[in-house]
């Protein structure tokens, strides 16, 4: 038994060029890690710190002369209580629409019996390389009557190729076509099995679709900038590029008097502190989905 376990060992010993690519390869994905931790640091801290730190580059990686006024100015701003609200109404809604659609292409494409399938799917994917451009999006969205409305923010895009893809790959590889037949001799019609049997036994591939489409929709600014108007309807992220951009906030948006006094003292830590937060609810939502996200994303690939 020995001279087994040492013959192993000997089989499974790593040699010296391959120690050597660990080392290297783990070197370099620790400089990117740090590389993309570092901005994230820095942000949060420069967010609880004072706005004369933060203008005189003292802050460099833990906060200085700690202050929420960032915060509390921010939370005061009636433009971006609007914005928020506005933003999660488009991500919740949004994402209910993506996801629907999306199942329910994915889901006709992944059985073998539908005639023209490879049809069907050879012009999605076509569409996913050629399109009409902005100025046919828009004139489409104009024709519709959609323009400056929520609908302009919702239907445009409500369906990705390439995530219909991923779910059609994941129907296809992950559930048996013995279910559909069990499933057909039970009487159960298509319906009944795509709601009773595939979507139960798809959180994996839903919850990816949650996470890249409800991300999607929380950071989108460009349709905002080419189809609304209204600064009602304004989502969270245009208003967070207009600061970005002036590199302050207009005071008479802050409902506090005594902190609309110190708003131009403060541009640059009220920026940080709304970068912080149009940050949380993605990273509330993602330990939620973290459980299948991995199992969705690697699906179709290569097992070892």
């Amino acid at each position: 038994m020995k001279e087994m376990e040492l013959t192993t060992r000997r089989k499974v010993k790593t040699g010296m060029g391959d120690r050597m690519f660990y080392l290297i390869s783990g070197l370099i994905l620790t400089v990117i890690f740090l590389l993309i931790l570092y901005p994230c640091i820095f942000v949060v801290s420069a967010s609880f710190s004072s706005g004369t730190a933060v203008q005189s580059g003292k802050v460099v990686l833990w906060p200085v002369d700690i202050s929420f006024v960032g915060y509390d100015t921010v939370f005061h701003n009636v433009n971006i209580w609007k914005g928020f609200m506005n933003s999660l109404f488009y991500t919740f809604f949004g994402t209910i629409i993506n996801v629907a659609l999306t199942m329910l292409a994915a889901y006709p494409l992944s059985r073998k019996d539908l005639v023209g399938r490879d049809k069907l799917m050879l012009f999605f994917t076509f569409t996913m390389f050629f399109n009409g451009g902005i100025i046919t999006h828009y004139i489409l969205v104009s024709k519709l009557g959609i323009i400056d409305t929520r609908w302009s923010m919702l239907l445009p895009g409500a369906m990705s190729i390439y995530n219909m893809i991923i779910a059609r790959t994941f129907l296809q590889n992950s559930i048996p076509n013995e279910l559909l037949e069990a499933a057909q001799l039970d009487g159960c019609t298509d319906i009944q099995y795509l709601f009773k049997v595939v979507l139960p036994l798809s959180k994996a591939v839903l919850a990816v679709l949650v996470l890249f489409y409800g991300v999607a929709h929380w950071n989108t600014y460009f349709n905002a900038m080419i189809y609304l108007r209204n600064r009602d309807l304004f989502p969270l992220t245009l208003f967070l590029k207009e600061i970005l951009i002036s590199g302050q906030i207009d005071p008479s948006t802050v409902s506090d008097p005594e902190l609309a006094e110190k708003v131009s003292q403060l541009a640059g830590v009220i920026k940080y502190s709304l970068i912080v937060v149009s940050m949380v609810p993605v990273m509330i939502i993602y330990p939620f989905v973290q459980k299948y996200f991995v199992k969705g994303v690697t699906i179709g690939a290569v097992k070892g």
